[in-house]
């Protein structure tokens, strides 16, 4: 069985994309096609506030191109994919959404007189700002990338339905990729899309997809592998 995950491919520990290695682990066959593209910005200026740690009570990360734009500042070398692997140890992922993530970093940080530093996209929610906020924690949210559609995925799209079919599934992994690519893929899909189960990595992306008028047939627990596995075969 055929499953369409809208994300860009990650070498993960046995050389296959983590999602794709555990598809295949329960017997389906996973593709990714990245829809979204990156660009970095004010690298130089987040070098300057990384250089003074000391002017800062902690981190956020809730993108890996955060976590990458911090890598490139710190390490200079590429090849580091998690935030434990440049010397920081983290905490709250286990939160899932902004909403659990803000309540998280105030139950444990309630003496928080430094401001966090939160490097972020162009395309932020305000969710995590807005509850910080809200909560007295000072917070200086630094935009270091933006983000545009991938310029090849409408081809790789067309080329996956003409190809492949009509998957059994397909994965949103952000409330951009939803913007970005459902027409497409309403479009591809035709009469069909009705065949496909739609999933989302978690709430923010489920949310997104309702507010297109996309019926949401699962969502992960939590934005793993494992979890979006677990969630997409109770819907098969």
């Amino acid at each position: 069985m055929k499953v369409l995950l809208l994300k860009d491919p990650k070498e993960g520990e046995l050389g296959l994309d983590p999602y794709v290695h555990e598809f295949a682990s329960h017997g389906l066959q996973a593709t990714l096609i990245p829809v979204l593209s990156f660009e970095f910005i004010s690298l130089q200026d987040l070098s300057k506030k990384l250089a003074h740690p000391e002017a800062y009570g902690g981190l956020i990360f809730t993108s890996p191109r955060a976590v990458d734009a911090v890598k490139l500042c710190l390490c200079e070398k590429g090849g580091i994919r998690e935030v434990k692997e440049i010397g920081l140890a983290p905490l709250g992922e286990e939160s899932g959404n902004a909403e659990k993530l803000a309540a998280y970093i105030c139950i444990n940080n309630s003496s928080i007189s430094l401001p966090l530093l939160f490097p972020c996209g162009t395309l932020k929610r305000e969710t995590l700002p807005r509850c910080l906020h809200e909560k007295n924690v000072p917070l200086d949210s630094f935009t270091i990338y933006q983000t545009s559609p991938h310029p090849s995925f409408q081809q790789a799209l067309s080329d996956y339905f003409s190809e492949q079919g009509i998957p059994a599934s397909i994965t949103f992994f952000s409330p951009s990729g939803v913007r970005f690519c459902l027409k497409t893929i309403k479009d591809l899909a035709g009469d069909s899309i009705n065949q496909i189960k739609f999933a989302a990595i978690g709430p923010t992306t489920a949310e997104a997809m309702a507010s297109e008028g996309l019926t949401v047939n699962c969502s992960a627990e939590k934005p793993t592998p494992q979890d979006l596995v677990a969630c997409i075969k109770k819907v098969l």
